[in-house]
C-alpha cells in the first residue's frame, strides 16, 4: 500500500499541489486502499461505489465525500493509469449563505486583540481579503507600500494575485518589517519561523469569544467581510473577483446575496 500511496504523491507533487492538498488526497486514498485490502492495481468501480455509500450512510458531509471520490478518481487515472469510466456522481453540496461579520463588529474584535503583531495580522486579513495560509505566508517583499497593494504568491491553485491594502495600516507594517530581509515572513512566529494556520485561527477564535460575537464565524469570514463591504461600498462585482482571485465570477457572485439593498428595506408583514 505504501508503494501506491508514494507514486499518488510522487504525481501530485508533480502537479505542484499543495502540500495541504496532497495530504488530504493521500489520506482519502490510503482509507480506499484499507478497505479494499488487496488487488490494489485493479479498478473496481461497484466497489468505489460502495466505499462512497458507505461514508454517506456514516453521516459525513458532501464536502468529505466529494473529497474521497475525488482523491479516488485522481489516483485511479494518474497511478493506476486506467481509462475507463468510473460512474460515480459526485454529492450535492447544500448551498450556504457565507457568515459575514458587521464593520462594527471587526472593529470590536480589532479592540480584544492586544498584542500588535496578532492585531495587525487579523486585521490585515481583513483588509485585503487573505486566506488564512496566505497571511502566515506573506513575506516582506510581497509588500508594495508605496503602491498599497499586496502581492500574493502562489495562492489557492498555485495562482498569484494583487490585492488592496490600507493607507491607515502602513505605519503599523513599517514598524512590524524594521530590519527584516525581503525573504522574511512578515507574522513571524517568536522562533523567527512562520506561523502556523492553527495560531492565526485561534487568535481570531479568542478574539471573537472575548467580544460576545455569537454569530458561527472563522478566520474565513474576514474574507467573506472584505467582498461584502467592497460589494456595499459600489465596487463592480469583477474588480472584487480578481481582488479575491476567484476564477469564476459565479463563486464571486454568492456574496450580491448578502448585500442586496433592496432586500434590506423590506419590512416584514408582522
Amino acid at each position: 500500500m505504501d508503494v501506491y500511496l508514494q507514486k499518488l504523491q510522487d504525481e501530485l507533487r508533480l502537479r505542484k499541489y499543495s502540500p495541504k492538498t496532497i495530504k488530504s488526497y493521500s489520506f482519502c486514498v490510503a482509507e480506499y486502499l484499507q478497505a479494499k485490502k488487496d488487488n490494489f492495481e485493479k479498478v473496481d468501480v461497484d466497489f468505489i461505489k460502495k466505499f462512497i455509500l458507505s461514508k454517506v450512510d456514516k453521516g459525513y458531509s458532501s464536502q468529505t465525500t466529494n473529497q474521497s471520490l475525488q482523491a479516488i478518481n485522481f489516483f485511479c487515472w494518474n497511478v493506476l493509469k486506467y481509462r475507463g469510466k468510473i460512474d460515480v456522481h459526485f454529492a450535492k453540496t447544500a448551498s450556504k449563505l457565507p457568515i459575514v461579520l458587521s464593520r462594527d463588529e471587526i472593529q470590536v474584535i480589532l479592540n480584544e486583540i492586544i498584542n500588535q503583531k496578532h492585531n495587525l495580522m487579523i486585521a490585515l486579513a481583513y483588509a485585503g481579503g487573505l486566506r488564512v495560509s496566505e497571511v502566515i505566508n506573506l513575506k516582506v517583499k510581497d509588500l508594495d507600500l508605496p503602491e498599497l497593494t499586496m502581492h500574493l504568491k502562489g495562492a489557492k491553485g498555485n495562482k498569484d494575485r494583487i490585492t488592496v491594502l490600507p493607507e491607515k495600516l502602513v505605519e503599523k507594517i513599517q514598524s512590524l518589517i524594521a530590519g527584516k530581509d525581503l525573504d522574511e515572513f512578515v507574522f513571524a512566529s517568536e522562533r523567527k519561523g512562520k506561523l502556523t494556520e492553527r495560531t492565526a485561527q485561534k487568535v481570531f477564535e479568542n478574539a471573537l469569544q472575548k467580544a460576545g460575537i455569537q454569530k458561527d464565524a472563522t478566520f474565513h469570514s474576514l474574507r467573506h467581510s472584505f467582498a461584502t463591504h467592497l460589494l456595499e461600498n459600489g465596487v463592480d462585482v469583477r474588480y472584487v473577483q480578481e481582488l479575491l482571485g476567484h476564477a469564476n465570477i459565479r463563486t464571486t457572485q454568492i456574496y450580491t446575496k448578502v448585500t442586496n439593498p433592496m432586500l434590506r428595506n423590506i419590512k416584514s408583514p408582522l
